[in-house]
């Protein structure tokens, strides 16, 4: 637990509804399995649609996880109205996405007025239940607007 307090009583509700209006989250399945203030959980099954030449998950794919994951993650911090937008991230690809089930775990690491940093990591899941991180995110994120 990140010790966070929420501006917003209703973060949970706004996330969500806000989740649910992410196109592209549906387009690659992804789900959102985790919100607390500071914190998201994102999910996705693989599926060869999202895999690149080799049979791995595209690293285009694993950024969305992490990218989508640290704005949640910071979003459940901001006032309410708010909006949130990345203004800068840096990803290490640090092992091949090979896996059944990837999730995205982002934490706030400093919550701001204006700029919030988070770290989101992505592991891929073995068929054997073994998980490895495949991706870590340094983000900053922008509060736009919010009461």
């Amino acid at each position: 637990m990140t010790g966070f307090v929420p501006k917003d009583s209703d973060y949970r509700q706004r996330v969500v509804d806000d989740f649910a209006k992410q196109n592209l989250m549906r387009t690659i399945g992804a789900r959102l399995a985790m919100v607390e203030p500071g914190r998201c959980v994102l999910e996705m099954a693989k599926r060869d649609d999202l895999c690149q030449q080799h049979g791995f998950v595209h690293a285009g794919i694993t950024t969305t996880l992490a990218d989508t994951a640290a704005g949640y993650a910071a979003l459940s911090l901001m006032p309410k109205g708010a909006e949130v937008l990345s203004t800068e991230f840096k990803i290490n690809l640090m092992n091949p996405a090979a896996g059944r089930l990837f999730t995205a775990r982002a934490e706030v690491l400093k919550p701001g007025r204006t700029l919030t940093v988070v770290r989101s990591d992505v592991w891929a899941e073995s068929d054997d239940g073994k998980s490895t991180m495949i991706a870590s995110m340094l983000a900053t994120r922008i509060c736009l607007g919010g009461s």
